[in-house]
Formats: structure tokens, C-alpha cells, sequence
């Protein structure tokens, strides 16, 4: 699959800001109880400007169509592209303008361009993300190469007339009109910054609670009429939080995370959200909760991107952005994780970090330098790779069985197996040049030889049979990878092969220990079957500290150091191969 960036964003704010003052002149009805649920309302979102759609008498001047195809045109002339150039439009909103046809055939209609795939995603505030994921995806599996995800509002037009429900009244002085567009696009933009898509969440706890938002038609009323259940709003900050602690828990969310942007809908709920966490266990730092609620207003589904293309200014390349958009309509919660990316490739601090390598020193040679950065790039395609794969998903999030267990110990067996044996041959065709690394790969080998039989051990431990793992036949990837490494080892002095020791110790040293955690709280493993992993995560520390003090020698010539790159790079492919084919023999 793809990569999928967003490499362009754009928003558009309708009118001039109107203050409160302003706001009870346009939509207030005079009465004393407006005036209290007014006061009240402001008093609890904290909004001090907002944007409306509308003349100072309160008609609606713009379709929110045109809303959406403004925000649009603003991300493609941030990305420099035509509108002819986008392939797939995608489009979340609360209320379009018309019950038929979708809202993003209206948009395409009005935007024009050429022929494209079209999704309308209908709901409330996590529409938007929705249809950002269908974006995402239709771009990681090579469908589209230029996709436009737009989230817009036309809230106001539902606020003449008068609200005799205070559910609807409080609505009056919360929502705002606006949308925000991302462009989405295969390959990061060579002229600026971009932002990776790592992951998306989407769920939903529908089955678990009643409607909180809805939009009916009441009697004599021929707008659909917003309503909110207050009284439900709480808990949707406590599921929010017992999500978001899930992830976390998953290894999806670093709670270091350098950037944080949460759509609220008031002011009063992040203040309740920080509370929430911080008694869940979490010490959030507010000033990377970004936030232009306060004066942007609550735009609905568009305030995720309207947010982004606010807070682009205070990104820089290497930095994690998480998207997070809380809907209260039936209970949905929408998560994604960026990384900001610049035109160089640069690893950022965050892969700097993940790399079982880390980073260069101060005093490194130039080659030395290249190498960490590179590989440390090849690591964190190598990792979301790897989180791709239907067994390293279910481990990592928790849900794998002794099942998977057994069938992850069958085919790794031969893998290892094979591992002692093109160490050894790697060994024999050093030359008398590179004594020092024939040396280390035959201690290496020495150590990993036997490694199988500490595989085979946990495998029957667990409850697997001894035949069963002895006649294992190799799966298509782990045939691929061990042709490609005793191919390799079998060359004149085969440097590159420092290549797949990163990727291979590597996962010892990034992975194992994890994985152990995860199987054994998931599959109830104990630790007498779970030996092989724990090792692999204590010992192979040590065969990398051989692996950074080759890349320093000063031995390897720019030349060596794409070899190395490149075998590294294949290795990794070739082991998540191995992964995803489980018993495909």
C-alpha cells in the first residue's frame, strides 16, 4: 500500500467576525428567557467570535455548498493544483441543502473539474473524518493519486423562528457556519510541508447510548430543528477518555504526542476533558491541546480541518499531530495521527527515537551520519508496514490468541533456523580486510544457532505439538527471505548484511519485549512460554551496539551505505511478507 499524505488545506470562514454582542441582535428573540439561556450559554463554550452565512437580519446569503467549494479551492491553491486534477471528492456535513442528491455531487457540481469518484458521509461532527479515512484509503491502495476530503456547516439557518425547546435554544449560541478541505495525495508536496497519515480510528458506541444531537422537523417549521440533550453530554467526555486511554494502551497514542488538535464543543468540555484524563492517569500539558474554538466558533464537522489549517504555522517537520473529533449525535469518536513531513525526507525526532539505532553523534563520519538517518527512515516504514499485518495488529492491540501464538512460533522456526546458517556463511566471505566483522559474525552465529530450540520449547510449552512444528514447511515469505539472505551472505565481503541485522535485532530490540507483554495479557501466556521473545528483547542490545560500532568504523564508503540502506529496506519488506503469509506455504 501507499503512503498517504495531506499536502494541502484550506479554510473558509463566511462574513466578518460577529461578537456576542452582536450575535443575540441577529438571532436573539427578546425575551427574558433568551436572554438568561444566552448569557448561560456563552458563559459555558467560552466563544468570543464566530462566523455566519448570513445578513445582519439573520437571512442566509450562501449555500453550504458554497461553502465547501470556497474551503476546497482554498486547499488546492495551498497545494498549487486545478480542480481538474482531483480524482475523488469526498464530503461530510450535518444538513446539506438538499435531502437529494449526496451533498458532494452538490460540491462537485458547483466546484466543476472532471470526472471523479464521489462519497457523501452524513452525521455530525466526525463526518468530516470519515470521509477523510475514505480519502486515505482510496489513496493507500492506488485508486486515486489526488483526493479532497472537505467538512462544511450551514448551521445558522436553522436558528430563526422561535425555539421553544431549550435543547434547541442553546444550539442558537453555540454552532457557527464554515468549512475546512484537505487535499490528500500519495507522495508528500516537494515544496512545503505535509502530513503523513499514520492511522485512523473510527467508533462508534451507538449500541451503548441513546440520541444526544438530532435534527427533526417540527410541526409549522419547514428547516430541520437542532436539538441537544444536555444532560448526555458528560458521558460522552468519559467514554472519550476511556477510548483514548484504550489507544494508548495499544500503542497507538503517545500521550507525548507534540500536538494535539480536539474539536469541543464548548469551552467548559475541554476544561472537563483535562480533569477527566489527568484522573485517568494522564498529565496532559494544555499548551499542546491547540484550540480556535474561541474565536473560529463550533463549526461541526468542518472545525477538525478548520483547526489543521489554523495550526499550520506552529508545525514543523518531525512533529505528531493527533486529530481527535468527539461527535455526540449517538456516541462516535474519530482519532488519526499525523506526522509532519518536509520536502528533504529528514527523519523527525519522533523516528530519530523509534530507530533501535537512535541518532547520529555529534562526532560521527559523514557516512556514519547518512546511515543512521536513512535507516532510521527505513524503521518507520518498517514499523508501519508491520502494523498492517493482521497478526501484528491483533498482538499489538490486544486481542491476539495462544492460537496466534502458535501459529507465529510454527513459521518463524525456520526463519531462525536459517538465520545461524547464513550468519555462518556471511562469516566465511569476509575478507582478511573486514577480520574484525567475520569476528563478530561468527560469535553472532555461535549465539543464534541454537535460538530455534528455545522457539521450539515456548511452542510446546503453550501446548503446540513437537511434530507439528518440526514439519512446518517454509510460507512463501519466509522462502523469499531466506533466499534473499543466503544469496547476499554468499557475496564478497557482504557489508549490506549490517542492513538486515537492523532489521532483524531490531525488532529484538523495538518489538519483542512488547509483544511478550501484549501475548501474554492477551492469550494469558506465562512466562516459561514466552522465553524466546524475552530474550531476543534483553540480548540483541548487544549485537547492535556491533552493528553502530560497524556503521562508525569508518570502513564504509557512501557506496557501502546504500547497499546497506537497500538490503535493510528488502529485509523489511520481505519479513512483514513473512508475516502476513502465516501457513501459506
Amino acid at each position: 500500500m501507499a503512503e498517504a499524505y495531506i499536502t494541502g488545506t484550506g479554510a473558509y470562514l463566511p462574513g466578518d467576525p460577529v461578537s456576542n454582542e452582536e450575535l443575540a441582535v441577529r438571532f436573539g428573540d427578546g425575551t427574558r428567557r433568551d436572554e438568561a439561556l444566552h448569557r448561560r450559554a456563552l458563559a459555558a463554550n467560552g466563544i468570543r467570535t464566530r462566523h455566519y452565512a448570513t445578513d445582519k437580519h439573520g437571512k442566509n446569503t450562501m449555500l453550504n455548498e458554497e461553502l465547501a467549494v470556497h474551503a476546497v479551492s482554498r486547499a488546492l491553491a495551498d497545494r498549487g493544483l486545478p480542480a481538474t486534477e482531483v480524482r475523488m471528492l469526498t464530503a461530510g456535513t450535518t444538513q446539506g441543502d438538499l435531502l437529494v442528491p449526496g451533498f458532494a455531487s452538490m460540491v462537485h457540481g458547483r466546484l466543476g473539474g472532471g470526472p471523479m469518484e464521489l462519497l457523501s458521509s452524513a452525521g455530525v461532527c466526525a463526518s468530516s473524518m470519515a470521509a477523510l479515512k475514505a480519502a486515505v484509503s482510496a489513496v493507500q491502495l492506488g485508486q486515486h493519486r489526488v483526493a479532497v476530503a472537505v467538512g462544511s456547516e450551514l448551521a445558522s439557518r436553522s436558528f430563526s423562528g422561535d425555539c421553544p425547546s431549550p435543547d434547541t435554544a442553546f444550539l442558537r449560541w453555540t454552532l457557527s457556519d464554515g468549512a475546512g478541505a484537505v487535499v490528500v495525495e500519495p507522495e508528500r508536496r516537494p515544496d512545503g510541508l505535509s502530513f503523513r497519515v499514520d492511522w485512523m480510528h473510527l467508533v462508534s458506541y451507538a449500541h451503548e447510548h441513546e440520541v444526544c444531537m438530532s435534527a427533526a422537523l417540527p410541526d409549522g417549521v419547514t428547516v430541520p430543528r437542532l436539538r441537544q440533550d444536555m444532560s448526555a453530554l458528560s458521558a460522552l467526555v468519559d467514554v472519550g477518555v476511556a477510548e483514548y486511554a484504550a489507544l494508548v494502551r495499544a500503542g497507538r497514542i503517545d500521550p507525548g504526542t507534540e500536538h494535539v488538535l480536539c474539536h469541543y464543543s464548548a469551552g467548559h468540555f475541554r476544561d472537563k476533558l483535562m480533569t477527566r484524563l489527568r484522573e485517568a492517569g494522564f498529565e496532559p500539558d494544555e499548551g499542546k491541546w491547540f484550540t480556535n474554538l474561541y474565536t473560529a466558533g463550533n463549526t461541526g464537522a468542518a472545525s477538525v480541518f478548520v483547526l489543521l489549517d489554523a495550526a499550520k504555522p506552529l508545525l514543523r517537520p518531525g512533529d505528531r499531530v493527533l486529530l481527535v473529533v468527539p461527535e455526540s449525535g449517538r456516541f462516535m469518536f474519530a482519532f488519526a495521527q499525523l506526522t509532519c513531513v518536509g520536502q528533504d525526507g529528514n527523519p523527525s525526532q519522533a523516528e530519530f527515537a523509534a530507530s533501535p539505532l537512535g541518532r547520529p553523534l555529534a562526532g560521527d563520519p559523514p557516512a556514519a551520519v547518512r546511515a543512521f538517518t536513512e535507516l532510521a527512515v527505513v524503521w518507520s516504514e518498517f514499523e508501519r508496514e508491520l502494523a498492517r499485518v493482521p497478526v501484528v495488529r491483533r498482538i499489538e492491540e490486544g486481542s491476539a490468541t495462544a492460537g496466534d501464538y502458535h501459529r507465529l512460533l510454527r513459521n518463524l522456526r525456520q526463519q531462525v533456523v536459517d538465520g545461524g546458517r547464513w550468519i555462518s556463511l556471511a562469516a566465511a566471505s569476509f575478507s582478511a580486510g573486514l577480520f574484525w566483522l567475520r569476528s563478530a559474525a561468527i560469535e553472532h552465529a555461535a549465539a543464534e544457532h541454537r535460538d530455534y530450540q528455545l522457539l521450539e520449547q515456548d511452542y510446546l510449552s503453550a501446548g503446540g505439538d513437537k511434530e507439528t512444528i518440526a514439519t512446518t514447511p517454509q510460507n512463501i515469505g519466509t522462502a523469499a527471505l531466506s533466499a534473499f539472505m543466503f544469496y547476499r551472505a554468499g557475496q564478497p565481503d557482504p557489508v549490506d548484511l549490517l542492513g538486515a541485522m537492523f532489521i532483524i535485532e531490531g525488532l529484538g530490540v523495538r518489538k519483542a519485549g512488547f509483544w511478550a507483554d501484549r501475548l501474554r495479557d492477551s492469550a494469558g501466556l506465562r512466562a516459561d512460554q514466552l522465553k524466546f521473545l524475552r530474550y531476543h528483547s534483553e540480548g540483541d542490545e548487544e549485537h547492535f551496539a556491533i552493528l553502530a560500532a560497524a556503521l562508525r568504523s569508518g570502513l564504509l564508503d557512501d557506496a557501502a551505505v546504500s547497499q546497506v540502506v537497500r538490503t535493510a529496506r528488502v529485509v523489511a519488506r520481505l519479513y512483514a511478507l513473512q508475516l502476513e503469509e502465516l501457513d501459506h506455504v
